[in-house]
């Protein structure tokens, strides 16, 4: 099961966040369909957070085909994300921890390391579509 967790110096809403992490967790494979999503009820409880935005969460992840609501039962996974490609996850993830660790090293904390990967990302998409 997935455990949410919040970013508050994302920028980014609370119920966006949320629909970010269920999305991650269906293309990287952690959620499958039939899966059940934490009840409302245990994520307020985990992040202190207002009903309403687990449940506008929860409906914009319906909406998208991704869950479904069974009334009295729970919310579910209906849809996965994943695709071909989940064999080659554990690989670039071991390369990814060696570029991580390998910054540390060289003295970067974790919003430069963020910085550094997401500006070389930007770069090297745009660099594709030349």
């Amino acid at each position: 099961m997935i455990e949410f967790h919040l970013d508050a110096r994302s920028g980014v809403s609370p119920y966006l966040q949320l629909i970010q992490q269920v999305r991650q967790a269906l293309r990287l494979g952690f959620l499958t369909e039939g899966d059940q999503l934490p009840t409302v009820k245990d994520v307020v409880a985990l992040l202190a957070i207002n009903p309403n935005t687990v449940l506008k969460a929860y409906r914009e992840l319906e909406y998208e085909g991704l869950v479904a609501a069974r009334a009295g039962v729970g919310t579910f996974v209906t849809k996965t994300l994943a695709d071909g490609s989940l064999a080659a996850h554990g690989p670039l993830r071991a390369d990814l921890r060696r570029w991580i660790s390998s910054a540390r090293q060289a003295g970067l904390d974790d919003e430069s390391i963020e910085a550094l990967f997401a500006d070389t990302f930007r770069a090297a998409i745009k660099e594709e579509v030349r």
